[in-house]
């Protein structure tokens, strides 16, 4: 019989959850940790439920349920009203390591901070790494934390994995380290209305390795950080120019799925963007280099006579989550949504552009500039589609609206 494992870095009344059990026998533990300050007076308790699934597999649901009295549910004092989008350290961070057989044995909160790699592991050597981006948001009464489709983030890692040669965490062990994460760290998660805070799951080969090999180790760790809005511009819109020689992804590549590598790939021409005062760069296809791909981080949406329009989903294109979203609740307010080659030209002859991403939701662009011409779209705000898709997703999101999609799950 497993039972929790405690970090040494913790003291020893802090339960930690492991990541799988080896009967299907209920185990349930309770501990009490302060987790506001180390000087505070008030107390939380974590509760940690262990469970095993059936058909010879054993797997673990760490339910962690954090339980406060009212002086512990403060948030934390910072400026809520200008945090950007930039790491804040917070208290908490979960860490699971596996072999390259793919049973993840252990899995517990430590204090965050930095942690300990050899020069020869695989994600530094040949960029074995995944991550994965996800938000929760406090509710308006202050007590009430959701996330938002955790599964689909858990199950994008794990079609990542299978790509990069990596073992992954199930969908219940990354579901569940994302909820205990997200409670250690409760006090981190915005006041409503100001911001959210961000779940960054990483999954890396910290095994060594010298020659051209799958790592024989992996970490999976999930930190979190409060964030406000991603673009400087906030929600007003961003500015694009269309890169056509640079290239994000292609056919054959690993441009759909969410490796770190494809990111690393990007910083060239973001940053002779940047320096030229556009936003951000949007990419095309490397054969034609007419068809629009995306944006360093966001998908890419036309609207033209109120259809909505994006590229297709084909291997060099990331599924996001936010995308998807989008998709699915333009189709319940009635707007027929094409998912198809797009090409240049029907952009710059659309009546409005917006880009869909877990760290800017959904953001409304102002002009694109395609070979030193450049096109403006609305009156310096959200076009008439995308804004009523971002206030049904937001509200959806924030726990403003009935969620009669069953996408967001709530952690109190």
């Amino acid at each position: 019989m497993e039972r929790a494992t405690i970090s040494p870095s913790l003291s020893q009344n802090y339960l930690l959850c492991p990541s799988r059990a080896l009967t299907t026998r209920l185990h349930y533990f309770s501990t009490t940790r302060n987790l506001s300050s180390p000087s505070s007076s008030s107390s939380s308790s974590i509760k940690l439920q262990h469970s095993s699934s059936n058909g010879g597999t054993s797997l673990t649901r760490c339910n962690a349920v954090l339980s406060n009295s009212p002086s512990s549910a403060e948030v934390a004092d910072i400026d809520w009203d200008n945090i950007g989008f930039g790491l804040k350290p917070t208290d908490y961070m979960y860490v699971m390591k596996c072999n390259l057989d793919g049973e993840f044995s252990k899995g517990e909160l430590q204090r965050f901070g930095n942690i300990e790699v050899s020069p020869s592991a695989g994600v530094l050597n040949y960029g074995q790494g995944l991550f994965e981006g996800m938000k929760a948001y406090r509710q308006q009464d202050g007590k009430n934390i959701l996330l938002f489709r955790p599964e689909e983030n858990a199950t994008r890692m794990r079609s990542g994995a299978e790509r990069m040669c990596m073992p992954a965490p199930t969908v219940d062990q990354f579901v569940e380290a994302v909820k205990a994460t997200v409670l250690a760290n409760k006090r981190w998660v915005p006041p409503a209305g100001k911001g959210s805070l961000y779940i960054r799951p990483l999954l890396m080969g910290t095994g060594a390795v010298l020659g051209l090999a799958p790592a024989p180790e992996y970490t999976f760790l999930v930190y979190v950080s409060p964030v406000g809005n991603y673009f400087k511009e906030g929600v007003a819109p961003i500015n694009l120019i269309v890169e056509s020689e640079f290239h994000r992804a292609t056919p054959g590549g690993t441009g759909g799925v969410k490796t770190i590598g494809n990111y690393a790939a990007v910083l060239k021409a973001q940053s002779i963007a940047k320096s030229k005062g556009y936003s951000d760069v949007l990419y095309l296809d490397c054969l034609h280099k007419r068809y629009l791909e995306e944006v360093s981080s966001c998908n890419i949406f036309i609207v033209k006579d109120k259809v909505i329009s994006t590229p297709e989903i084909k291997g060099t294109i990331l599924p996001g989550i936010t995308r998807k979203s989008i998709i699915d609740v333009a189709r319940t307010q009635g707007f027929k949504v094409e998912e198809r080659n797009v090409t240049v030209d029907e952009l710059l002859e659309a009546d409005e552009v917006f880009c869909t991403g877990t760290a800017v939701v959904v953001s409304p662009v102002g002009s694109i500039t395609h070979k030193g011409k450049r096109v403006s779209y609305g009156e310096g705000s959200f076009g008439p589609v995308s804004e009523k898709l971002y206030t049904v997703l937001t509200s959806l999101q924030m726990g403003l609206s009935e969620d009669n999609m069953n996408w967001t799950v709530n952690l109190s």
